[in-house]
Parts: C-alpha cells; structure tokens; sequence
C-alpha cells in the first residue's frame, strides 16, 4: 500500500498549463471563479463541451489522483457531488457526465473533473450521440459557447453553490 500523502508534492503552478493558467490569471476565464474552496476550485469549462460543463481541479498543478493529500482527498468527494448537483439543477439533463481528463498527447496533465450536462438538445444536435461519442462530437464540432452565455450560466452556479462570485 502507497502511504497518504499529508503534504503537497510537486510544482503548485506550472506556466504553460492551460488550468494553472487559468487559476493565475495567466489566461482569461469566461464566468471567473464559481466556487473554490482551501484545495479545489470549480470553473466553467473554456472549450467546446457546451454551456453548463464546469470543471473541477485541485488548486495546485497535480498529475495525478494518487498524488492528492490527504486533505485534498477528503473535500474531493463532496465538492464532486456539490457540482453535478449545480449542474443537474441548472441544465436538467438526461445525465451528467462526470469524468476526470489529465492525459494529452500521451503526456500526463493537470488533473480535472468534467462535469457535463448531457442535454437532449446536445444529444440530437449531434446525431444522437452520447458518453464518449458525444463529447467526441462536440470537441469534432468545435463550437464553444458565447462569453455572455457562459457568464450567465456562471453566476447561477454561484449563487446554488452560495459563494460570491470572484
């Protein structure tokens, strides 16, 4: 058995990284900060998933799910549920997709939870596709949405997961 790690290994901000780039400001992020706590933070997803993808990623440049602390581990799980259940609410979809991406180009990424509203209206504007296929065809169709759609959905999410916007 790993030991748990109780302290941060690694870089905590790698430039260069699109998710330390846009936690630093680096990079713009359409909707800001939705929700952050002291080891996550939960943003609007800046590519072509559609309104409503949010995305949750530990606050420090990690690689991997092993290489979480103990405490990072611990506030994983809720902040988790807590945002499929801001975008269950918000987007009323078929289902949400929560899945963890990190691997690009066959090299290891910064971790982060997507979190996508599977909508009917995305389904069949993309032939019908959905899990994999459907993501496969929105990243394919590469339409990302609006700033102010992403801006609007952004400060509804604030407000259920009842933190100021940032």
């Amino acid at each position: 058995m790993h030991p748990e790690p109780s302290e941060p290994t690694g870089q905590l901000d790698v430039e260069g990284c699109l998710a330390c780039d846009l936690t630093s400001g680096r990079q713009s992020l359409p909707g800001g900060v939705v929700w952050q706590s002291a080891h996550w933070r939960v943003e609007h997803c800046v590519g072509p998933l559609g309104v409503g993808t949010l995305l949750l990623k530990p606050l420090r440049h990690v690689e991997g799910i092993a290489e979480l602390t103990v405490d990072e581990a611990a506030e994983l799980g809720p902040a988790l549920r807590h945002t499929s259940a801001v975008v269950s609410e918000l987007c009323e979809p078929e289902q949400v997709y929560t899945c963890l991406w990190s691997h690009a180009g066959r090299r290891r990424g910064h971790i982060h939870f997507v979190v996508q509203p599977a909508t009917r209206a995305a389904i069949d504007t993309h032939g019908g596709a959905y899990g994999p296929a459907l993501q496969v065809a929105m990243f394919e169709a590469a339409v990302s949405p609006g700033a102010a759609a992403v801006e609007d959905f952004a400060d509804r999410a604030r407000a259920l997961f009842g933190q100021p916007g940032s």
